[in-house]
């Protein structure tokens, strides 16, 4: 019987702490509450404090979190069925599903290479082909903060929504994603920065977004929302008890009391560990910058970097370089959904730019490995010395 290899680099080591652990076991032993409740009420004003903004609510996923915020802004916006948004053509597939499912319809931008997010040159292309742009969904990928800022210019009068579900502390000039838009999202799922073994936020500094995604969070129940908005509410709708009043349409996205106590736990960790993935990540870099067939000119300011990328001279070299890793003992994933226009859910969609997109050689020739805070001089060190060894066999094959 063939002897699995045992994995040294997995995608995220154990962070769920003995400290996090005895926070939970104490809850438990204390409280008769776990749906939501008081913790997630102070997990949701601490995690507002770090952000930078006025209110967040905690949901029971990244996902569940980017169909709450467009949901929420196609209601206040009074966004109609059709209505063009613009999403990157590589990112989260559940970034998308809530534009589909919604009835938006998505228009789709090639990616820059070096940042992940929005090519410049192809979303100006798309202002110029499509004068109706109503939404734009920026995703700040693998903890790499995206150029926002150009979005807005290229497109001034959409609405603008940001996706952080993997960059928990990517930030701009000190500003953290996620503060630049009408609303965001993030996730803490197991192997993002942070951990509520699933869960995430929906976060605005907007009022008026929060009360809907307050009501919308919980079924579209009215009594979610402001004492000032339920009383409105009531009197506008005296026939319909006021506990069962539905103001909106709804869900139930809600989180945990359990869930809340373990986020509180792991944010007080956040910007140490980060700042220990920024090191990681600086040590990945100057080991890849030796090798020529491997791309290390990544943006890296205000990075929170959630991953360490290689981008291959040819899907060949990739194709190997993935192979030789993974059966090391290093896990290895492809970059996101790679080109989405390639998965079978989005088949009636198309790219529309001229020549090869940039989506295309990420796809092709792109996989990342994990970083997190507990990668050890040691597994650096195995890591390299495969890098070095695999390099040195790509030179003498080529000679041959």
């Amino acid at each position: 019987m063939q002897e699995t290899k045992k994995i040294f680099w997995p995608l995220m080591k154990n962070c769920i702490t003995a400290d996090d652990k005895t926070a939970m076991i104490e809850f438990i032993q204390k409280s008769d509450r776990f749906t939501n409740g008081p913790q997630v009420k102070e997990f949701e004003k601490q995690w507002s404090k770090w952000l930078g903004v006025d209110f967040s609510l905690f949901v029971s996923s990244g996902s569940t979190a980017n169909f709450l915020l467009v949901s929420a802004i196609i209601e206040k916006y009074q966004l109609q069925k059709g209505d063009k948004v613009i999403v990157p053509a590589m990112t989260w597939v559940t970034n998308i599903g809530p534009i589909i499912q919604l009835g938006l319809q998505p228009i789709f931008c090639d990616v820059d290479p070096r940042t992940f997010s929005f090519d410049l040159k192809h979303l100006q292309l798309l202002a110029t082909q499509h004068d109706d742009i109503k939404l734009v969904f920026v995703s700040h990928l693998f903890g790499v903060f995206a150029d926002i800022h150009s979005y807005k210019k290229i497109l001034p009068s959409s609405i603008f929504i940001e996706d952080v579900c993997e960059s928990h502390g990517a930030n701009f000039q000190g500003k953290k994603a996620g503060t630049f838009s009408s609303g965001s999202t993030f996730s803490f799922y197991y192997g993002h920065h942070m951990t509520t073994v699933e869960g995430g936020f929906v976060c605005t500094s907007d009022a008026d977004l929060y009360e809907i995604m307050k009501c919308k969070r919980s079924h579209g129940l009215a009594r979610e929302a402001s004492p000032e908005a339920f009383n409105k509410y009531q009197l506008e709708n005296p026939d319909v008890h006021p506990q069962f009043l539905f103001g909106t349409d709804g869900y139930n996205f809600r989180n945990t009391e359990i869930n809340a106590v373990l986020g509180l736990s792991q944010l007080k960790r956040l910007d140490e560990n980060n700042r220990l993935r920024g090191l990681n990540l600086k040590r990945f870099l100057k080991i890849i910058e030796k090798i020529d067939f491997l791309d290390a000119e990544f943006r890296t300011e205000g990075s929170c970097s959630f991953c360490l990328i290689f981008l291959c001279s040819s899907h060949e070299q990739k194709i190997d370089l993935e192979t030789c890793l993974s059966t090391s003992g290093i896990e290895t994933r492809p970059l996101c959904s790679g080109n989405l226009l390639k998965q079978p859910f989005l088949s009636d969609y198309r790219l529309e730019v001229d020549g090869r997109p940039n989506v295309e050689e990420l796809h092709e020739c792109g996989f990342f490995i994990g970083n997190n805070h507990l990668i050890s001089d040691g597994d650096f060190l195995k890591l390299e010395k495969l890098l070095n060894e695999f390099a040195e066999k790509q030179k003498n094959n080529e000679k041959k």
